[in-house]
């Protein structure tokens, strides 16, 4: 059966539209240049103190093996990278030890002895080529460079001064776990470790900077996870080629879909129990040597509207805190633009007296109702900023004197009205409810936005912002999964799971668009 003209022109060019986005798709992310060497001179000791000329913190000393006449060697170590005394008593202690007669006859014999056992580290490797020498210098090994072979073995001996596991400051638990992330990549991976005991559990590394080489590591259960979103995950963090991965901007805007959208495309957490329940979701994380944080991909909207502590938390008393967020994100949304609206064009849709009460406060404000309610939301805007930047007991008390006093004093002076600043404090506090900031920083921007359509065309014109959000939502992927998933799926009962919470009992399969072949998560 032929089909229609018209409905073949829009078919040929709805697929047309489709190919062009992928083939946007596609070129946006290069794949990862193959590095070059850097230091293409042979390896010794003398190469590596020219390579690190200038550093006063690379330093070098020689050792006779075994204290026999013989070839010299040579130690080599960052300081504050390497503990001492790991170089003392697993390395040159055992190197020079005259009771472990290590008399070899030859420089490749004495790299065996060496790689086999001659030293206590737990960790070793031989290396032949000056740029991995520099680079296990960097990550915090001691090398014994042997120059008559042109060859280095590298002994693990990494510094312990670093910053203690402690509990997480901004996702607060109640009935979770109290130890958060912290920057050390190995402790982090340690701390998901402890909660999935299992081999399933893969972890796979890559390096990202050409000046930092900072180590990324991609977690995923074998078999929960799906493997196209694990590959696309590796693919583009090999295609990151920046000077140096020093902060999550550095890493959230080169693997998202949307790197202009306002809204979070990477769920983030301080929480290994949150994300190790991410991970059992079917989602695949990201840590970061040197940040405390984990990310978790690909995001939705309903999982910024989780909080870990729903999965501790009774099923009704979970659903009712649940449906609470949702309602406090419409209302921090949308009043203070349908407040403009029907203040400034439909007030026939409010009470008589509360019309005839707005009236009488607002009889003596010198300003529109636009104009003050969108004052009142960037002087919201500014307070907030600055009990953040401040120090603590500075912060609270700016936010204290900004909202009570400054507040209070422009209300009596007649420059604002008091509806104005119900609105605006209303909308503030049910922003507050939502666990991402950084959801919470996008919907303070539309909400902007919102009240000067409100104010352009009244309620038209904040239905129509609301439908181009919608439209908007919809048009968004992370990672090749819609970001208004589950709402938009097919599967049956979705809807109910994101608004509710089940009983534990019932909850038995994952979620379809995240989970790979194994969905059931209990018998």
């Amino acid at each position: 059966m032929d089909m229609p003209q018209g409905r073949a022109q829009i078919s040929w060019r709805f697929r047309g539209i489709i190919a062009l986005m992928d083939e946007k798709t596609s070129r946006r992310v290069p794949p990862h240049p193959e590095r070059k060497s850097q230091y293409p001179q042979p390896l010794s000791s003398e190469a590596l103190a020219a390579v690190f000329a200038g550093c006063a913190d690379f330093v070098s000393r020689g050792a006779l093996p075994g204290l026999y006449e013989g070839e010299c060697v040579t130690l080599c170590w960052l300081d504050g990278l390497v503990d001492g005394e790991a170089v003392s008593e697993d390395v040159l202690r055992p190197l020079t030890d005259l009771t472990r007669g290590l008399s070899a006859r030859s420089p490749g014999e004495l790299a065996r002895l060496l790689e086999l056992g001659a030293a206590y580290s737990c960790t070793v490797r031989r290396l032949g080529n000056l740029d991995g020498a520099a680079a296990a210098l960097l990550s915090g090994c001691c090398l014994v460079c042997i120059d008559a072979l042109g060859e280095a073995v590298a002994f693990e001996a990494r510094s312990k001064q670093v910053r203690a596991v402690g509990q997480p400051t901004v996702e607060k638990a109640i009935k979770g776990g109290k130890d958060a992330f912290v920057e050390t990549l190995r402790a982090n991976t340690a701390l998901v470790r402890r909660r999935l005991r299992t081999p399933k559990l893969k972890l796979e590394q890559r390096g990202v900077g050409r000046l930092s080489d900072t180590a990324v590591a991609i977690l995923y259960v074998e078999g929960v996870a799906q493997r196209s979103t694990v590959d696309e995950a590796l693919r583009r963090v090999e295609a990151i080629d920046i000077d140096a991965l020093l902060s999550a901007g550095d890493l959230e805007e080169y693997v998202v879909d949307s790197p202009r959208s306002p809204l979070p495309q990477l769920l983030h957490t301080e929480r290994p129990d949150t994300f190790a329940m991410g991970l059992l979701d079917g989602r695949v994380g990201l840590l970061v040597d040197g940040l405390p944080l984990g990310f978790l991909l690909p995001a939705d909207l309903a999982a910024f509207m989780r909080v870990p502590e729903d999965a501790a938390a009774h099923f009704a008393v979970a659903s009712m805190l649940t449906l609470l967020r949702w309602a406090a994100l419409g209302i921090s949304l949308l009043l203070p633009g349908a407040f403009v609206a029907v203040s400034m064009y439909h007030q026939e849709m409010l009470p008589v007296e509360l019309l005839l009460s707005m009236t009488a406060a607002k009889q003596f404000v010198p300003f529109g109702t636009a104009g003050e309610v969108i004052a009142m939301l960037l002087a919201f805007e500014l307070l907030q900023e600055a009990g953040l930047r401040l120090p603590d007991p500075v912060g609270q008390t700016a936010s204290i004197i900004g909202a009570l006093i400054v507040g209070q004093s422009a209300v009596e002076a007649k420059v604002v009205s008091p509806i104005a600043v119900i609105v605006v404090a209303l909308a503030g506090i049910c922003g507050y409810t939502m666990p991402s900031q950084d959801l919470g920083g996008a919907v303070r921007l539309f909400r902007l936005g919102f009240v000067a359509l409100g104010a352009l065309l009244g309620l038209y014109g904040v239905i129509s912002a609301l439908a181009l959000l919608v439209w908007y939502l919809a048009g968004l992927e992370s990672f090749g999964k819609p970001y208004t998933a589950p709402f938009t799926g097919a599967e049956r009962g979705a809807l109910g799971r994101v608004l509710l919470k089940r009983p534990n009992a019932a909850n038995k399969l994952r979620a379809a668009h995240l989970a790979g072949p194994n969905r059931r998560r209990q018998r």
